[in-house]
C-alpha cells in the first residue's frame, strides 16, 4: 500500500489513520447529507478509517458536527463547485478544477488518501481520473468492474467493463481479463479465477472478429497469469456458477448491468403485488417473512454498491448516484478493503507481467 501522509483536520488536530479515504461529498443525487451519513456508518464499523471530505466547507462542517462518529475522523477540503450529471466529460475536465470531484481525485494523486469515492457523473469521474492519475503501463483503456450477484460460493461474479469505454479490441479484452482476475483473486479470495468472455453464444465460431481474436489471446495467457479461461459465455451465465470473472466491452456491460438492476426491481414489485392480492396471500407473506427478508438482502443492490476503476495509477470507486447512506457505506467498505490489500500495486504488477511474467505477478 502506498504511504499515506498525515492530514490536518478541521478543529480536531492531526489525523493519522491507517486508511484515508477521499470522498466527493457533493456527487450524490440526494446531496451531501447521505454521503456524510454513509461516512458515519463506516466510521462506526471500522475504527481504522479516516476521511477527507471535499465540498463547501461551511455546509460540510454543519453536517459532520451532527455525527458524533465522525468527530476527529474528518478533514474538510473546500471545493466551491460540483460536477452535475448533465455535464459532458470533456467540459468537466476543462472547467472542473474547482469541483469536489477533481479535489477528491487530487488527494489520491498526492498520496494523502489511498482511494477516492464519488457518487457523481461516471463519464466525468473517469475522464478526470485518467487525466490526474494516468493509466497504468500496458493499459490502453481502463475499465469499470462491478460485483454481480451469482450462485458462486463467493456470492458474486466480477463483470467488466460496465461503461468506462464503449469500445474494446482484442488487446483491451485481454487486459480486462488480467485485471478482472487480479480483482477476483485479491478482492474476493478466489485462488484461480475462471474467466469467461461474453458473447452471443458459446460456440467458438460465433461473435465479432475482435472476440474471436481475444479468445485466442486470453487462452494463451491463462497459465502464465494463473487463471482458467472457460471460453465464451452468454448473458444467461452472468448469475450462474459458470465463471468468476466475465469480460465484455463497456457498451454491452452497461446494458447488462442496467438490465439486471431493472429486473431485480421488477421482481420486487411483482412479489409485493402477489403477496397483497388477497387475505390468504397476505397471510402467506407473513409466514414467508424470514425467507423474503433473506431474498431481499441477497438481491439488494446497496450491498454491492461500488464500481472500481481498474487500470489507473490510483484506486477510484464509483458509487451509484442515487445511493443512500447504506449504499455509500458499502462503497466506502469496498474502498477500505482495496486499500488494505494494496490492490492497485498488485494490479499494476499483474498488467506489467503480460509480456514478461515474473514471480511478483503471481500475487
Amino acid at each position: 500500500m502506498a504511504a499515506i501522509k498525515k492530514n490536518q483536520a478541521d478543529q480536531t488536530g492531526q489525523l493519522s489513520f491507517p486508511i484515508m479515504i477521499s470522498v466527493d461529498a457533493m456527487g450524490s443525487d440526494d446531496g451531501p447529507a447521505s454521503i456524510v451519513a454513509g461516512c458515519a456508518i463506516s466510521a462506526k464499523k471500522n475504527s481504522r478509517l479516516g476521511f477527507i471530505l471535499h465540498g463547501p466547507t461551511e455546509l460540510l462542517q454543519q453536517l459532520v458536527k451532527r455525527r458524533k462518529e465522525l468527530v476527529g475522523r474528518c478533514e474538510i477540503r473546500h471545493a466551491s463547485d460540483i460536477v452535475s450529471m448533465e455535464d459532458k466529460p470533456s467540459q468537466a475536465v476543462r472547467t472542473g478544477t474547482d469541483t469536489s470531484m477533481w479535489s477528491a481525485i487530487e488527494s489520491v494523486r498526492t498520496g494523502e488518501a489511498s482511494v477516492a469515492v464519488s457518487c457523481g457523473n461516471t463519464g466525468a469521474l473517469m475522464a478526470m481520473s485518467m487525466i490526474r492519475l494516468r493509466k497504468l503501463p500496458g493499459v490502453k483503456r481502463p475499465a469499470i468492474a462491478v460485483l454481480w450477484p451469482s450462485l458462486n460460493p463467493q456470492g458474486f461474479n466480477v463483470l467488466l467493463d460496465v461503461g468506462a469505454d464503449i469500445r474494446a479490441d482484442a488487446d483491451d479484452l485481454l487486459c480486462y481479463a488480467l485485471m478482472g482476475a487480479s480483482y477476483s483473486r485479491n478482492g474476493m479470495n478466489v485462488h484461480r479465477p475462471r474467466i469467461g468472455l461474453l458473447n452471443v453464444g458459446t460456440e467458438e465460431h460465433k461473435g465479432r472478429a475482435e472476440l474471436k481474436e481475444a479468445y485466442d489471446l486470453i487462452g494463451a495467457q491463462a497459465d502464465a497469469a494463473d487463471f482458467d479461461f472457460i471460453g465464451f459465455v452468454e448473458g444467461g451465465d452472468l448469475p450462474k456458477d459458470v465463471a468468476d470473472v466475465i469480460i465484455t466491452d463497456g457498451f454491452t456491460g452497461n446494458v447488462a448491468i442496467k438490465t439486471g438492476e431493472g429486473t431485480a426491481s421488477l421482481i420486487g414489485t411483482l412479489l409485493r403485488q402477489a403477496f397483497s392480492y388477497s387475505l390468504l396471500s397476505r397471510l402467506a407473506s407473513l409466514l414467508a417473512y424470514t425467507s423474503l427478508q433473506r431474498l431481499k438482502l441477497r438481491i439488494d443492490p446497496r450491498r454491492v454498491n461500488g464500481g472500481v476503476f481498474l487500470g489507473l495509477n490510483g484506486t477510484v470507486v464509483k458509487s451509484h448516484g442515487g445511493a443512500d447512506a447504506t449504499g455509500v457505506s458499502a462503497a466506502l467498505k469496498l474502498a477500505a478493503q482495496l486499500s488494505e490489500l494494496g490492490f492497485n500495486e498488485k494490479l499494476a504488477a499483474r498488467v506489467a507481467g503480460v509480456t514478461q511474467p515474473t514471480e511478483e505477478t503471481q500475487k
